[in-house]
C-alpha cells in the first residue's frame, strides 16, 4: 500500500490504515506541527517568535499537521502569482538586459538567504524571517525604483504609492487564490514584518496595544535587505561596467575587503577578485550585525517577543562605524550607479511608458479586465489603475504600451491626470 501525507494530517491516515504496521512505522518517522512547535521553544531564544504563539490571522482557518504557521506561510508566498512575477521586474538594471543581473525575484531569494543566516546565529524563528524576507517586494512596481517614484507621482493626488504598503496590500487583497477570504490570509508576525518603514504604533496588534518596533525576525529582513541590495547592486554595476577601479577604490567598505581579500588570496584577478570582494563585504556586514544585534539584546533585557515590541528602538543594528560607512556606501552608489546615464536614461524611458500606460487605464478602465473593474466600485479608479499597473512585469508594461500607442488612445486632457 503506498502511503501518502494528505491535508487532513497522517492522523487520518493511521486511524483508516490502524491495523497495517507499516503505517505504524512510518508515523514514527514523521514530524508533526506540535512537535516543531515544541522543538522551536526548546531551541529558540525566549525573545523570538514562537509559531505556535502566533497572533493568528485575520480570517480563521484550522492548523496544518505537519507545517507551523509561518512554514505555512513561506508556502503561500513562493506560490502566489505576485511571487512569480518578480523574475520579470528589474531590481537595478532593466529587466533583459543582462542574463546574470539581479531582478527582483532573485533578489528577494538572496534576502531570505541572508535573513536566515542571521536569525540562526540569533536563535530567532528562520521561517518567519525568511517568510518576510521573501514577502517585501511583492508590491513593487516595474522598472525599479524610478518605476516607484513615477507611479507615486501618478498618485499623487490619490494616497500616494509606496511599495511597502502594496506589498502588503498584495497579500491582504490583491492574491485571491482562495473562495474562502480575500489574500492569502497570512500571520499578523508576517504581515507586520511587510510594514518596513513605518512606525507599528499604526498596526495594532489584535489585543489592542500599540507599539514602536516589530518582531527581531521582522528587523533581521529588514537589515538583510538593505546588506543585500547594496552588495549586490555593486556587483550588477562592476558586471555592467559602469564602475572603473578608481572609483571603486573610493569607496571604504571596497577598498577595505579589497585589502582583506588581496592578503588571502595573493593571485587572485579580476574578475574572480570582484567576487571575492562582494563575498566578503557580505561575510563582514551579517558577522558585525551579529555580534552587535546580540550585545544590544543582552544590554535590553527583553525576554519575550512583546518585550521586544515595547523597545524605544530597533535591537537589530549595525556597529555605529559600520553604519556610518553603509551610509557612505548608499550615496557612493547613488552618485555612480542609480543616476549613471546608463540606468537613467533607460528607467526615464520606461518611467514614460508607465505613465503613459497609467492615465490609458484612467480614460479606459475595460483595459484592465473583469478581475479589476470589479474592484474600482470598492477602491476607486485611481487605486485600481495602481494596482493593476504595480503588478505589471516589465516585459508587460512595455507590451501594453505599444498596444495603447498603436491604437492611439486620446487622454491628455482627461481631469484624473492630475
Amino acid at each position: 500500500m503506498k502511503v501518502r501525507s494528505t491535508d487532513k494530517g497522517w492522523e487520518s491516515i493511521v486511524t483508516q490504515h490502524s491495523s497495517d504496521p507499516r503505517v505504524a512505522r512510518l508515523t514514527a518517522f514523521c514530524k508533526t506541527r506540535e512537535e516543531m512547535e515544541t522543538s522551536e521553544r526548546a531551541v529558540l531564544a525566549p525573545f523570538a517568535e514562537k509559531s505556535g504563539d502566533s497572533r493568528g490571522r485575520q480570517y480563521s482557518e484550522a492548523s496544518h499537521s505537519y507545517r507551523t504557521e509561518f512554514q505555512r506561510d513561506r508556502a503561500r508566498i513562493i506560490h502566489s502569482r505576485a511571487f512569480r512575477r518578480m523574475e520579470y521586474k528589474t531590481q537595478v538594471f532593466l529587466n533583459g538586459t543582462g542574463d546574470h543581473l539581479r531582478t527582483r525575484l532573485t533578489h528577494s531569494i538572496e534576502v531570505a538567504s541572508i535573513s536566515r543566516t542571521i536569525a540562526r546565529a540569533l536563535r530567532l524563528n528562520e521561517d518567519l524571517a525568511e517568510a518576510i524576507a521573501l514577502a517585501h517586494d511583492l508590491g513593487h512596481a516595474p522598472f525599479g525604483h524610478s518605476g516607484e517614484e513615477m507611479l507615486a507621482e501618478c498618485m499623487r493626488d490619490h494616497g500616494g504609492f509606496d511599495h511597502n504598503r502594496q506589498s502588503l496590500r498584495t497579500v491582504d487583497l490583491l492574491e485571491t487564490p482562495y473562495p474562502q477570504f480575500p489574500g492569502l490570509n497570512l500571520t499578523f508576525e508576517v504581515r507586520e514584518g511587510l510594514r518596513k518603514h513605518e512606525p507599528c504604533y499604526e498596526f495594532p496588534a489584535p489585543g489592542g496595544e500599540n507599539y514602536k518596533c516589530p518582531s527581531l525576525e521582522a528587523q533581521v529582513a529588514d537589515l538583510a535587505d538593505e546588506i543585500t541590495y547594496c552588495s549586490h547592486d555593486l556587483d550588477d554595476a562592476v558586471d555592467f561596467e559602469i564602475l572603473n577601479a578608481a572609483q571603486l577604490g573610493e569607496n571604504e567598505i571596497w577598498r577595505r575587503s579589497h585589502c582583506e581579500v588581496l592578503a588571502r588570496y595573493t593571485s587572485a584577478r579580476v574578475p574572480e577578485l570582484h567576487k571575492l570582494i562582494i563575498r566578503d563585504i557580505i561575510d563582514n556586514e551579517v558577522h558585525d550585525l551579529v555580534v552587535t544585534s546580540a550585545k544590544s539584546i543582552a544590554v535590553s533585557g527583553v525576554q519575550s517577543a512583546d518585550d521586544v515590541r515595547r523597545q524605544p528602538a530597533p535591537l537589530i543594528r549595525y556597529s555605529d562605524e559600520l553604519a556610518e560607512a553603509n551610509r557612505a556606501l548608499r550615496k557612493f552608489l547613488y552618485q555612480n550607479v542609480y543616476y549613471h546615464p546608463r540606468v537613467a536614461e533607460v528607467n526615464r524611458r520606461a518611467c514614460e511608458m508607465l505613465r503613459r500606460v497609467f492615465e490609458a487605464y484612467l480614460v479606459d478602465p475595460d483595459r484592465l479586465g473583469d478581475g479589476a473593474t470589479r474592484r474600482i466600485e470598492s477602491q476607486g479608479l485611481p487605486r485600481t489603475v495602481c494596482d493593476y499597473v504595480a503588478g505589471m512585469t516589465d516585459r508587460y508594461l512595455i507590451a501594453e504600451y505599444k498596444r495603447i500607442a498603436q491604437v492611439g488612445t486620446v487622454y491628455a486632457n482627461h481631469p484624473l491626470r492630475a
